[in-house]
């Protein structure tokens, strides 16, 4: 008989993803053993994930790390992990802001944050991007409320708010809200705005790909042309944001952009970075409603170049809804600032037990 390790973890939906939560003390020190241990939680690389928790798609195949934090601005720090389906990797260069939602509740839950009576206010550090987000949880009896009349786009049913609001996250990956220093650029003869408010991110027009930018996810993954020349940008969009080769990495996304087809500020249609994904993630949200909100930027002309100064709140549209931004931005001598970036989540726990490995992954020394 082979014997199997059991790792204590919980399953929470955080946005518009779904993951596997751990404390950090429950996993390997050592980042070989680590990521071994949780692809084979995860059941990767399988395009099923058929032999473990993972649900064949990245927005499931997700990790959130989370530890109480030795910061004296923080309760917890928070490190995300992207296990593929596809590949033998693990990756940790982005942030998730679906899965940030659950970490609250999970804090809670598991007694590294004490809750308040009404609301208890998480200080999150997001280890990913060395940044800080507050999220509000809703804590009735002192216990955590996932029922509620909060509806988010992509997620059926409704659920309890969950309020979060990141400071400085610009440049949080790049080093500058604008990594090239320009609000236009043209890579590989087409016209993109490159910007990092929490995650990088290139905007671009679908018209300039070929795309009306209506298209259901499953026909432009179906276009190898686009995907191909879409891919080529992204390629070169690494090198001029300060990252490097990106061949193997999840950043920048690529969101194609239209104009708005219900009332909303921009359309989008988004890769991750070569799947498209069935919504938008967090960052990738701001991020986009950050451009939107730069002057003579690509997604500027597209949205009808939108009021930005003060408190401004962007309907961002995505295959199956919206998602809203608030952003608080100011322009000091022709330079744009922003200065506070809100959104509204939502995040319920599924289960909680062991989740069980090989023992041969993960020997005690």
């Amino acid at each position: 008989m082979t014997p199997q390790r059991a790792i204590r973890c919980s399953v929470l939906r955080g946005g518009t993803s779904k993951g596997l939560y751990f404390h950090a003390r429950d996993l390997p020190s050592e980042r070989e053993t680590r990521d071994a241990v949780l692809m084979a939680a995860m059941g990767a690389p399988d395009l099923r994930e058929i032999d473990g928790m993972g649900g064949a798609h990245p927005l499931t195949s997700k990790v959130a790390v989370v530890q109480v934090s030795k910061r004296d601005d923080a309760d917890v720090d928070y490190l995300f992990l992207q296990v593929w389906p596809d590949r033998p990797e693990v990756t940790d260069n982005q942030n998730c802001g679906n899965l940030l939602a659950g970490v609250g509740p999970f804090a809670i839950e598991e007694g590294l944050v004490s809750a308040s009576h009404g609301t208890t206010d998480v200080r999150i550090w997001m280890e990913n991007t060395q940044s800080l987000a507050v999220a509000r949880i809703e804590t009735p009896a002192g216990q955590v409320r996932y029922d509620g009349l909060a509806h988010i786009d992509g997620v059926p049913g409704t659920h309890a708010p969950i309020p979060i609001e990141f400071l400085d996250v610009a440049g949080s990956t790049c080093g500058a809200l604008l990594p090239t220093g320009h609000v236009d650029d043209v890579l590989e003869g087409v016209h993109v705005t490159c910007v990092d408010n929490g995650m990088p991110v290139v905007c671009l027009r679908a018209s300039d790909v070929g795309l009306s930018g209506y298209e259901e996810p499953s026909e432009i993954e179906s276009n190898d042309d686009v995907k191909a020349q879409v891919e080529k940008i992204r390629l070169a969009a690494g090198l001029v944001m300060n990252l490097g080769d990106v061949s193997n990495a999840t950043v920048p996304k690529m969101s194609l952009l239209a104009p708005a087809q219900h009332g909303g500020t921009v359309s989008t249609r988004t890769f991750i970075p070569h799947r498209v994904h069935e919504a938008i993630g967090v960052f990738g949200a701001v991020s986009v409603a950050t451009a939107c909100l730069l002057p003579d930027s690509v997604a500027n002309e597209i949205a009808g170049r939108p009021r930005a100064d003060g408190e401004v709140t962007l309907d961002i549209e995505h295959p199956s809804g919206y998602f809203s931004v608030t952003l608080t931005v100011r322009s000091d001598n022709g330079v744009f600032h922003v200065e506070r970036a809100a959104l509204l989540r939502t995040a319920r726990l599924l289960m909680r037990g062991d989740v069980f490995v090989p023992a041969s992954l993960w020997e005690d020394s």
